[in-house]
C-alpha cells in the first residue's frame, strides 16, 4: 500500500529524536528494513487512513452532486436531441431531396457508425487523460459538426457531417462514468437512473421544437437550434470536476485530495482526517484504458455478455423510436379492411409525406413513456438487483412487441403498445448504464463503458433496415425480430457472472477478480 498524507494533517507517531536511530539501524542491518516498514504501517493503517470510496460515502450526496447532475444531465439532454432528430430528419430529406428508403436508413446508420467507431477511442482517451478533457473535446466537436449539418448543401455532405456528429456523440456515455464515480454507494443506482430524466426531457423538447420549427422554417433550422444545449454544455465544461478516482488511478493523489475537499466544502461536511490510501496496483499500472484487458479471464465472460446486451438494447430501443413514425402509416395501408390497389404501398413508399401534427403528438406521447419507465426501474433495481431487473424488462418488451404484430388500424391501440414498450426498453438502457460502470474497475471503467457503447451502436446501425425498410412489407416479421432479440438478451442478463447491487466500485482488475471470487464463494455456500 502507498500512504499519502492529506493536507493540513500532522502525524504524531513519534518524536524527531528517533529519526537518527532509525537511520543507523538501517545502515547497520539492511535486513531490518521490511520489518520496520511493516511495523510503521501497522501502527498507522487502522486509525488514520481512508480510501476514495470511503470519502465519497462519508461526504454523502449534497450540493456537489446536484451541480454535477445538472451538468452531466445537460450532456445527456443534448445527446437525446441528436438521437430523436433522426426520426424527424429522414422524412424531411425524403421530401426535399427525394431520397429513397434505403438512403433514409443510411442517414441514421451513418450516425451510429460514427458512434461505434469512436466509443472505444473516447473510452481509452478518458482512462488515459481524464473524463473532463474527453467530454470538453466532445462538446466542442459535437456543437461544431451539428451546426455545419444545418448548412449541408447535398445528401453526401449530410452523410459526412452526421457521421462526424456520431463520432463526437460516442463520448457522451463517459458523462455517466464521471457521474457514477462521485456518487455514494447507496445513491448510485437511483441517481444514474434518474439521469435518464434529462434524456427523456431532451427527446420531448426536440419533438416540441420540431412541431414549431418544421412547418415554417424547415429541417435546417431545426438542426441549428438543436445545438443549443451542446453550446451550453461546452460553456460549463471548464467547471466540470475531474474524477477523484481517475486522479488516484493516474497517481495524482494531491489532486484527488483537492477534489475531495471541494466535495466536503460544497456538501457542508467535515473533510476526513488522515492519509489517503492508494493501491500500488492502481498507481503503478502502465496500462490504463487498454481494450484487450477487458478480455482477461476475470472479465471475459462479463464483457462478452454485456456487449451482446448493449447491442440488443440499442437495436430494440432505436428500432422502437424509428417505428413510431413509420408504424401508423404502414398499418393504415397493410391493415386496411378496404381493398387497396396493388401499387399503393409502392406509391406511399416513394411519394413525399410530411409529418403531421398527429405524428408529432404520437411521438411525444411515446417519448413521455420514458418517465414512468425511469421510476419503475428505480423501484425494482435496488430491490431485485441489476441482472433480474434487466432480464424481466426485456421479457416485458418482447410481450409488447408481440401485441404490435396484431394488425390494427386503431391509433390508440398502437400508441398504448408503443408507450409501454418505450418505457420498458428505456428502463433497460438505464439499468445497463448502472451495471456497467459498477462491474468494471477504475482503470478500465471508461473503456469498458465505451466498448459497450460501441456494440450498442452496432445494433443501432442495423435497426433502421428493420424499422424503416422491412416494416414496410411485413409488420409481423419486423416485430418478430425485435421480440427474439429481446428474449435472447434476457437470457444473457440472467447468466451474467457478477451482481453489483450494494457493492463498492473496484479500483483495479485484481480487486475485481477478488470481489468476484468472494461473491461466487458466498453464492456457492
Amino acid at each position: 500500500m502507498v500512504l499519502r498524507r492529506s493536507k493540513g494533517y500532522q502525524d504524531i507517531e513519534g518524536s524527531t529524536s528517533t529519526a537518527p536511530t532509525t537511520r543507523n539501524e538501517l545502515n547497520d542491518d539492511d535486513n531490518s528494513l521490511p520489518q520496520d516498514i511493516e511495523m510503521a504501517s501497522v501502527s498507522v493503517v487502522p486509525d488514520d487512513t481512508f480510501t476514495v470510496t470511503q470519502a465519497v460515502n462519508a461526504l454523502g450526496f449534497g450540493w456537489f452532486q446536484v451541480k454535477l447532475s445538472l451538468w452531466t444531465g445537460l450532456c445527456w439532454m443534448a445527446d437525446s436531441m441528436e438521437m430523436t432528430i433522426l426520426s424527424i430528419l429522414s422524412p424531411a430529406l425524403h421530401c426535399d431531396w427525394h431520397i429513397s428508403r434505403y438512403q433514409q436508413a443510411l442517414t441514421t446508420t451513418v450516425v451510429f457508425l460514427g458512434m461505434m467507431l469512436s466509443s472505444t477511442f473516447w473510452g481509452n482517451l478518458s482512462d488515459r487523460y481524464g473524463r473532463k478533457h474527453a467530454l470538453t473535446l466532445c462538446a466542442v466537436l459535437l456543437f461544431y459538426y451539428g451546426l455545419l449539418s444545418a448548412i449541408a448543401p447535398s445528401f453526401m455532405w449530410i452523410l459526412l457531417l452526421r457521421g462526424l456528429v456520431g463520432f463526437a456523440i460516442g463520448c457522451t456515455p463517459q458523462s455517466v462514468t464521471l457521474y457514477a464515480e462521485f456518487l455514494p454507494t447507496k445513491q448510485r443506482a437511483k441517481c444514474v437512473v434518474l439521469l435518464d430524466c434529462f434524456w427523456a426531457l431532451g427527446a420531448c423538447f426536440e419533438v416540441a421544437l420540431a412541431l414549431v420549427v418544421m412547418p415554417t422554417l424547415g429541417w435546417q433550422w431545426l438542426l441549428a437550434l438543436s445545438t443549443g444545449p451542446l453550446l451550453a454544455f461546452a460553456l460549463v465544461c471548464p467547471w466540470l470536476p475531474e474524477s477523484a478516482r481517475f486522479h488516484v488511478a493516474s497517481g495524482q493523489t494531491d489532486k484527488a485530495l483537492e477534489t475531495l475537499e471541494k466535495i466536503a466544502k460544497d456538501n457542508g461536511k467535515p473533510m476526513l482526517l488522515g492519509r489517503l490510501v492508494v493501491d500500488d496496483a492502481t498507481t503503478s499500472s502502465p496500462h490504463r484504458g487498454r481494450f484487450r484487458d477487458l478480455l482477461v479471464p476475470s472479465l471475459r465472460r462479463t464483457s462478452l455478455l454485456l456487449w451482446f446486451i448493449w447491442m440488443a438494447c440499442a437495436f430494440c430501443y432505436y428500432g422502437l423510436v424509428l417505428m413510431t413514425t413509420e408504424l401508423f402509416e404502414t398499418s393504415s395501408i397493410l391493415c386496411s379492411r378496404t381493398p387497396l390497389p396493388s401499387q399503393t404501398l409502392d406509391t406511399c413508399a416513394a411519394d413525399c409525406k410530411q409529418l403531421q401534427t398527429t405524428d408529432y403528438m404520437d411521438l411525444l406521447w411515446t417519448t413521455l413513456a420514458e418517465f414512468p419507465g425511469i421510476f419503475i426501474t428505480i423501484f425494482t433495481i435496488e430491490r431485485f438487483g441489476r441482472k433480474k431487473t434487466m432480464a424481466v424488462q426485456f421479457v416485458v418488451y418482447a410481450v409488447c412487441c408481440c401485441f404490435l404484430m396484431v394488425c390494427s388500424e386503431k391509433r390508440v391501440f398502437l400508441t398504448v403498445m408503443l408507450f409501454l414498450a418505450r418505457g420498458i426498453i428505456a428502463g433497460v438502457f438505464q439499468a445497463a448504464y448502472v451495471y456497467t460502470p459498477e462491474v468494471y474497475p477504475t482503470s478500465l471503467r471508461a473503456v469498458g463503458v465505451g466498448s459497450c457503447s460501441a456494440m450498442a451502436r452496432l445494433g443501432a446501425m442495423v435497426t433502421p433496415y428493420v424499422a424503416q425498410v422491412l416494416l414496410k412489407s411485413s409488420i409481423s416479421f419486423a416485430t418478430t425480430i425485435y421480440t427474439v432479440a429481446a428474449l435472447m438478451a434476457a437470457v444473457a442478463c440472467l447468466i451474467l457472472p457478477f451482481e453489483t447491487t450494494g457493492k463498492e466500485l473496484t479500483e483495479n482488475v485484481q480487486q475485481h477478480a477478488n470481489a468476484n471470487v468472494r461473491t461466487n464463494g458466498t453464492t456457492t455456500n
